[in-house]
């Protein structure tokens, strides 16, 4: 019997990608003409979950410098956030009742690979899902790695028996490295081969977890 669910968020709970991809388009191009990079939600979707500064270097490979990448990576990220706190993103079908129905049961907490800002703007875009969350963490606030993050919401919410729920393969070894029983989110953007358990919609998650 789990007592915690720990869930990212991209490709888990929403899918932002097109969004997102749509917000670094519009600062590269008005800040950063020299990128001749691609910035596509498909491309994202293939780089979600890696650390932000990995996902700098790879999707702007226009960009040989690591450092200039990633200072644009952080402009992209700060414009990010607004842009997503007007408009928001899609949120997989089910939701609201799902995260209902697991909240009677467990606590549900949140790890992402996002920064700062990122979680509160969830929130602040589907102000009614907050209170069916105990904690959340990213790298954005600690400067650590996920399954860093994850070990620490597990302890200072004194959880003995979480799992996490991903769609990364990225996901599944933070959840390995922190000691806990990973889920893979099938409907999401990566390809997983190890997990404990997998589920093919979001609305699954209440019956996995009876």
């Amino acid at each position: 019997m789990f007592d915690g669910i720990i869930f990212d968020m991209d490709g888990t709970i929403w899918d932002s990608t097109d969004n997102v991809a749509f917000a670094f388009r519009k600062v590269v191009k008005e800040r950063y003409p020299f990128v001749t990079d691609e910035i596509t939600g498909d491309k994202l979707k293939g780089l979600f979950g890696l650390p932000l500064d990995e996902i700098a270097v790879r999707l702007f490979l226009s960009v040989k410098d690591r450092e200039q990448a990633i200072k644009i990576m952080d402009d992209c990220c700060a414009y990010e956030c607004e842009y997503l706190a007007k408009h928001g993103a899609n949120l997989y079908e089910g939701v609201e009742e799902t995260l209902r129905t697991l909240s009677e049961k467990y606590k549900l907490l949140i790890v992402s690979n996002c920064q700062e800002g990122n979680i509160q703007c969830f929130f602040k875009v589907y102000p009614y899902l907050e209170k069916y969350f105990t904690d959340y963490e990213y790298p954005g606030r600690t400067g650590k790695f996920k399954a860093d993050n994850i070990k620490l919401v597990i302890g200072r919410n004194h959880l003995k028996h979480p799992v996490y729920i991903g769609d990364t393969c990225g996901d599944a070894q933070a959840a390995k490295e922190a000691g806990v029983p990973f889920i893979f989110a099938r409907y999401g953007f990566g390809e997983v081969t190890e997990f404990d358990f997998a589920a093919d919609s979001f609305i699954e998650l209440a019956d996995l977890l009876k």
